[in-house]
């Protein structure tokens, strides 16, 4: 069994010297807070989106040079607003809109105690423009990295193994799908708000899976998608402070990003759960991600990324892998699949009714899998299966079964690991 996630699984410039990670850690901060208080003022999403970006590209060389500025903020809100006003001054069509931007605009850079709206309100705001009902998961991913995470295009393109011209694209696409919505810079109205939020968890869970899990590619991970997935999480928790599933999905990253540096083995070959070293497992992230699911299930109805924290706390606790308490984790799954069924939630209570019951228990669970059109082609059913098979001491089978898993996956070091795993049982 490989280790994973409880369930798993400016347009145009290529970005210059990298600046040190605490000034890139103050832009990423700062881009939700300038970005949203130029939609405030001005609408046009997707043109203060990439004034903002601008302003970061300029900050991100500026800076390392020439020192942070006093107001940081309002250093990036007047760069973002003069590129807003330039490109409103070129478009002759535009010409009423300039003036009175150019009117209510300051010509420097506001105080530091200007215009103090919460920063938090921005960014769930934000995150909710992003997550739009008429946006498609991927392009959702790719507008909340962009606008709220302040990655430029060129890293997501990067991140997620396409070319910039076609991140570029997908990104421009999403941002005139989101205008042609209507969608406004507002809170969405009660009966809708429930629904946006689940959208939002869900972008940041599978940003978070994607750095955790690479999809494909030479690299087992990409640990600057987990550290944004992280603090976007943290930022959504500090907006919704009361919401059971935002604690419950923060807790759920920092309890699975514990074992990261556990996962690799010389030159970057997968380490299954079973066989890590957990004295290098996180002890901090497993701290703070285990007192939030427990806080949080103590007041909160039980969601789904809750239990999935859940079962990830059962596993940090276990100081050695035959410690596990897989009868407590497989009633945490079978809770979890009667709350939120889906067929990865199926293969990871096959592999605990297999540890508990027996691999021939876990292999019935997988049957009716093999009709789902959902987990059809996907590597991570003939793997687990042939796990159990292993585990029933059918060489053979499961032999054959970890190679189908190797041809299904697009992850070098999992196809690395896969064959070495059938190799072992010829």
């Amino acid at each position: 069994m490989t280790d994973g996630p409880a369930t798993g699984a400016g347009a145009g410039h290529t970005a210059g010297p990298r600046p040190g990670p605490g000034v890139e850690d103050l832009l990423r901060s700062l881009a939700p807070q300038v970005l949203g208080t130029l939609v405030r003022r001005h609408g046009a999403f997707d043109a203060c989106e990439d004034a903002v970006q601008e302003a970061l590209l300029a900050a991100s060389v500026q800076w390392p040079a020439d020192g942070v500025p006093e107001s940081p903020r309002g250093w990036l809100l007047t760069a973002a607003s003069r590129r807003l006003i330039d490109e409103w001054r070129s478009e002759r069509a535009r010409r009423d809109r300039e003036a009175a931007v150019a009117v209510r605009e300051p010509a420097a850079a506001p105080e530091p105690d200007d215009d103090r709206t919460a920063d938090r309100d921005d960014t769930l705001r934000l995150l909710l423009l992003c997550c739009h009902p008429a946006l498609s998961a991927p392009s959702q991913v790719a507008l909340t990295l962009r606008a709220v995470g302040g990655l430029t295009t060129a890293q997501i393109a990067r991140a997620f193994l396409v070319p910039e011209t076609t991140m570029g694209q997908r990104i421009s696409r999403a941002k005139q799908r989101v205008k042609a919505a209507g969608a406004r810079f507002e809170m969405p109205p009660p009966d809708e708000r429930a629904e946006r939020l689940r959208a939002v968890l869900h972008v940041l869970y599978l940003v978070f899976n994607e750095g955790y899990t690479a999809s494909s590619g030479p690299d087992l991970q990409r640990g600057d998608l987990t550290a944004e997935a992280i603090r976007l999480a943290r930022a959504l928790r500090a907006a919704l402070p009361d919401d059971g599933e935002v604690a419950g999905l923060l807790a759920l990253m920092l309890l699975i990003d514990a074992r990261r540096v556990a996962r690799t083995g010389p030159g970057g070959a997968l380490v299954p759960l079973a066989d890590q070293d957990r004295s290098r497992w996180n002890r901090a992230e497993i701290d703070e991600g285990t007192e939030l699911v427990t806080a949080a299930l103590t007041w909160s109805e039980p969601g789904p990324y809750q239990l999935q924290a859940a079962i990830a706390a059962v596993h940090a606790e276990a100081r050695r892998a035959e410690d596990t308490d897989w009868p407590q984790i497989l009633a945490l799954y079978r809770v979890l699949a009667h709350l939120a069924p889906n067929p990865m939630v199926t293969l990871n209570q096959a592999v605990a009714a297999g540890m508990v019951h027996g691999p021939r228990a876990g292999l019935d669970l997988l049957r009716p899998l093999e009709d789902d059109d959902r987990t059809a082609g996907h590597h991570r059913l003939p793997a687990v299966r042939a796990h159990l098979l292993e585990m029933a001491g059918d060489t053979g089978a499961a032999r054959e079964a970890y190679r189908l898993a190797a041809r299904l996956t697009t992850s070098l070091p999992e196809q690395r690991y896969l064959e070495t795993r059938a190799a072992r049982l010829r």
